[in-house]
């Protein structure tokens, strides 16, 4: 089988040459490690290489699918998850200098998740210094593969290179205010962002612990599905988990999507956003017509004016992860973080209580749009990526930056509903175009589903 065919299958075809042993796991995590080798140093997805750990895991996997012990659709299939998810015994960094050394005793929940589906963990992906905008000079800044000059997405950068570009089959990612949607925006792969609380946080570094999501990075919607039934389900080592047994979305996924009420604010998806991908969105929002959806016009609140106030919780809440190494070791701190920090340092107890109810407010008024919808669609960002250089993404706090570039973002980590994004075109200039659904709470399989019919009509 070609390796031009090989690397960018998904996650459902590999996995069913793997179970009907078409194919080998050794020789499918020798071909990606392969790759990795010969295109990680121009694009610095992997911010560590688990080439032993991935050769032992796939040759066990092998031995268990000869002997009958299929494990399901992620047995044998190498994927990778952000350095910020603690793996036993290798350094989990979350890409911040005064964590360099840091090596856990235990696997996160969801590592030891992946692992158990019989998953092929091939290595830790850069992100930005502690999963907030920049870089710490001491880590590498991963690429796009579209085109090396463009931003790759914020946080869970390394998660949406190395899926794109065929480092792995898929990846997991964290998601504060669109480190998920963002990269797979910019990278033309697909983020699923669940529920908050649907998957476990547990030996995840945090940035923001009421905001934190973690989710699949994958290239379509039924790879999304496989990745969070595995990671999915109550954990008691999180008490944050919804006591929910763990989700069989992949079994279920298929049918149509007659009937479903999709919801769109049309001024919400134009004004002030890209126009090519407000025409891509409009689009779509026609093709999930013709397939049976039931489109309603929607009324959604001034998400601007709540935007800003993520700025002040997620500052703060950044404080108190740090708390360890901050005020202390400051000056090991890249530029932006360091800002971030100090930042948060300076807010009174009352402008937090103020930000908190902000959201609260914000919450409301999305509940209130969306009461008569199934799913609601926007972009996921409110353009292509964008042209940005070293010295930015290495700089400090850019005292420009538009809060409302979170627009579609934002709003969906305040009130932790689930969110899908998918590719939905390219513009003129060959980029990737992204389109978001969102759910109510515990909607992944609707947002799957969906997804995958979306992308069977657009092939």
């Amino acid at each position: 089988m070609p390796n031009t065919q090989l690397h960018y299958m998904t996650i459902s075809e590999l996995g069913r040459l793997l179970k009907s042993r078409k194919i080998s796991a050794v020789e499918v995590t020798e071909t990606i490690l392969g790759r990795i080798d010969a295109l990680d140093h121009s694009y610095k997805g992997y911010a560590t290489v688990m080439t032993d750990h991935a050769m032992q895991t796939a040759r066990l996997a092998d031995d268990e699918i000869r002997r009958g012990n299929y494990l399901g659709p992620l047995h044998g299939v190498p994927i990778a998850v952000k350095d910020l998810c603690f793996t036993n015994g290798v350094r989990t960094m979350g890409g911040c200098k005064v964590m360099e050394n840091h090596i856990p005793a235990f696997d996160a929940t969801v590592v030891s998740r992946l692992t158990s589906a019989g998953g092929v963990i091939l290595g830790k992906l850069n992100l930005t210094e502690g999963a907030m905008g920049g870089y710490n000079p001491s880590f590498d800044v991963p690429l796009n593969p579209w085109n090396t000059k463009l931003w790759a997405g914020a946080s869970s950068s390394g998660s949406g290179v190395a899926t794109a570009l065929g480092l792995c089959y898929g990846s997991l990612g964290s998601d504060t205010g669109g480190s998920i949607r963002f990269p797979a925006a910019a990278c033309g792969v697909v983020g699923l962002k669940p529920t908050w609380g649907r998957v476990s946080r547990y030996g995840v570094l945090a940035l923001a612990e009421s905001l934190d999501h973690v989710g699949p990075l994958t290239r379509s919607s039924i790879d999304a599905a496989i990745m969070l039934d595995a990671i999915s389900g109550v954990d008691p080592n999180d008490s944050t988990t919804i006591p929910i047994d763990p989700s069989d979305i992949f079994a279920n996924i298929g049918q149509d999507i007659k009937g479903i009420r999709v919801g769109i604010d049309r001024d919400y998806v134009t004004c002030g956003i890209d126009p090519e991908l407000s025409q891509a969105v409009l689009d779509s929002v026609v093709t999930l017509e013709n397939l049976g959806a039931d489109i309603v016009e929607v009324n959604m609140p001034d998400i601007d004016q709540y935007t800003s106030y993520w700025a002040t919780l997620c500052s703060v809440e950044a404080l108190a992860a740090h708390s360890d190494f901050y005020p202390s070791l400051r000056d090991d701190y890249g530029l932006y973080f360091r800002e971030w920090l100090d930042s948060g340092a300076k807010v009174s107890a009352l402008d937090y209580v103020k930000a908190n109810d902000k959201r609260n407010e914000c919450n409301g008024l999305v509940r209130l749009a969306m009461r008569d919808v199934d799913v609601l669609v926007c972009p996921s960002m409110p353009g292509p990526p964008y042209e940005i250089t070293m010295e930015q993404m290495y700089g400090g706090l850019d005292p420009d930056r538009d809060p409302a570039f979170q627009r579609f973002a934002v709003p969906f980590n305040y009130n932790g509903y689930p969110t899908l994004s998918v590719p939905c075109g390219l513009n003129q200039a060959g980029l990737p175009l992204s389109l978001q659904f969102v759910g109510h709470p515990l909607s992944e399989p609707l947002l799957c589903g969906i997804g995958h019919a979306f992308e069977l009509s657009i092939q």
